[in-house]
């Protein structure tokens, strides 16, 4: 699925330097409908392009206006920051082996659609960010033919009529090109995501099942613990140095004293941001290895890796401090380089990631749902820093793990592309109801989702929309709530937006105010009420359409909430 299927990238997406996008496998034609180019620009050329990457094209007209005197300094579709080079390997990168980030999650690498072709619009500029850029390169992607646009930035404190996302996505919604895109990363604070608007896809982010290196005990227990050293560290059967003085971590001066005697074990769980001192001190001084221990969850979306150290949990901890208190000699190893699987619980959502209800229409729930956005290894633009060692080695890579919003929404444009290959005549509402109608809630520990932003507690849908993306239950749906944009101007029509308004967003004079509707055909539901309020009835309105093979029958089933009353009718 997905070999006919063209995507086109976020912001500074294109192509790393002195590395090709390869299209090996790749079917020698082009889609029929395609009408894009390969655009020459500084330090690139039409030879970069291939079977995979099929169109390249580059807009700073908005950016040169609002700043006549810039110098672009990279004027071409090249990637110089690795973000597009990155989301665009996750959403169809092709089949790469022996891929890693310095040892770690090392294996065969590939995008979510890998038999998908690539165009790369880019809009964004070391210089600044445009609006009219945005709007120019979306516009083109629409009018190349591509299948899906996968866009990673947003606009915030802007309304649907001024945002240009919204005003592109909705042109692109009308000829069924679905718009993924990122939920942004100011989390965990309610109503900080963009790109909340009706007709696309707003994605969240959230960990994955996957942590890196390990803790092994002189008696032979081992501990998977969370480690991104960027080498395979000799750190092998040395003392484990646990005492109250040292172990506080707390002073350059007396970790300088046992610098070289063996692994000190920092025993203070405290907040990532103590915890960041407490390495900040350990690589003053040297240390030949060093414990630390924390049940953070920003340890899952930021890496730690500038001195030969591992954490572990506060729960690891005990049989490790009671360890090193039982033995006269006690001893330890850090093992670098090591990738596990399986952890749980996991999925969970990210501190980082935006909240709803969205700022641009709190009346549909966003985000939609939820994908994989911590630590994913993907491509990297190779003459960047991607770690350091101490504070004077400087490392690129060719792979890096990012996390981020922008991390996932790849992800999702990536089952969108073989949706949409394995269901043409999909529209784009009916895909993104397949997608949020078979999510799940549940982590893989089939307890709902938890939520890392506010560790006590279950994830909301506010946080993580409908759940995980689930690609293969979203290929049969049943039943999908559609849409037509009609509805969605519907919709403006009832939020009194002015003719001129709604004419910014449409672009159309096709589309009529005659039934201003808040009853938005959405596969979510979400109503508002205060504190004060003793009763209060909300109705909701939708048709569903079976897309099943043959009749079927549906039975609705509610959970519903404490002190609700949740009624459907017909059952």
């Amino acid at each position: 699925m997905g070999g006919s299927r063209s995507v086109s990238g976020s912001e500074r997406e294109s192509q790393p330097r002195t590395k090709k996008i390869h299209d090996d496998g790749m079917t020698k034609t082009t889609p029929n409908k395609w009408k894009g180019t390969c655009e020459e620009g500084q330090d690139f050329n039409t030879s970069m392009c291939n079977f995979k990457l099929i169109g390249a094209r580059y807009f700073n007209k908005g950016v040169i206006a609002a700043n006549p005197n810039v110098t672009l300094s990279m004027n071409s579709a090249r990637d110089t920051e690795g973000h597009g080079t990155h989301t665009s390997s996750t959403v169809a990168g092709n089949y790469v082996s022996g891929a890693s980030f310095f040892g770690y999650a090392k294996g065969v690498a590939r995008g979510i659609a890998p038999k998908a072709r690539l165009a790369m619009y880019k809009v964004v500029w070391e210089e600044g960010r445009v609006a009219a850029d945005v709007l120019a390169g979306m516009d083109q992607a629409i009018a190349d033919g591509v299948d899906v646009i996968s866009i990673s930035m947003g606009f915030d404190d802007v309304p649907l009529y001024e945002d240009p996302i919204a005003i592109a996505s909705f042109a692109a919604m009308e000829k069924g090109v679905l718009v993924s895109s990122s939920a942004g990363n100011y989390g965990p604070d309610f109503g900080s995501l963009h790109n909340g608007i009706p007709w696309l896809l707003t994605v969240a982010a959230g960990t994955i099942d996957r942590t890196f290196g390990a803790l092994v005990l002189g008696n032979g227990q081992t501990i998977a613990g969370w480690t991104l050293f960027p080498a395979n560290a000799i750190v092998e059967n040395l003392p484990l140095i646990y005492n109250k003085n040292i172990s506080a971590c707390n002073s350059v001066k007396v970790l300088s004293k046992v610098a070289t005697h063996g692994i000190i074990l920092c025993d203070t769980k405290l907040d990532t941001v103590f915890m960041s001192k407490q390495m900040w001190f350990a690589d003053k001084a040297s240390l030949l290895g060093a414990v630390f221990i924390s049940d953070s969850p920003l340890l899952d979306d930021t890496g730690i890796g500038r001195s030969p150290s591992i954490v572990i949990s506060a729960q690891d901890a005990q049989s490790v401090i009671k360890y090193a208190k039982s033995q006269k000699k006690p001893t330890a190893s850090i093992k670098f380089q090591q990738t596990f699987v399986g952890i749980k619980p996991a999925p969970a959502a990210a501190s980082y990631s935006s909240r709803g209800p969205s700022p641009s229409y709190p009346g549909v729930l966003k985000p939609d749902i939820m994908a994989p956005g911590s630590n994913v290894l993907a491509a990297f633009n190779p003459h960047l820093e991607t770690a350091t060692i101490s504070t004077n080695v400087i490392l690129p890579s060719d792979y890096n793990l990012l996390s981020g919003t922008s991390m996932a929404c790849p992800h999702a444009s990536g089952v969108v592309a073989l949706l949409k290959a394995a269901h043409p005549q999909w529209s784009a509402a009916a895909i993104r109801s397949a997608l949020v109608t078979t999510a799940s809630p549940l982590d893989n520990t089939q307890n709902p989702i938890r939520d890392y932003g506010y560790p006590s507690q279950y994830a909301s849908p506010l946080a993580i929309g409908a759940g995980q993306i689930d690609p293969n239950k979203a290929l049969d749906p049943g039943l999908i709530y559609d849409a037509t944009p009609q509805d969605y101007v519907n919709l403006l029509c009832a939020l009194n937006y002015t003719k001129k308004q709604i004419l910014t967003i449409t672009r159309s004079t096709s589309y009529n105010c005659f039934k201003p509707s808040f009853d938005l055909n959405y596969p979510s539901f979400i109503a508002f009420y205060n504190n004060k309020t003793r009763s209060v009835f909300h109705q909701f309105r939708r048709t569903v359409t079976n897309v099943g093979n043959g009749p079927a029958t549906y039975r609705a089933k509610v959970t519903q909430p404490k002190s609700f009353v949740v009624t459907v009718s017909p059952t």
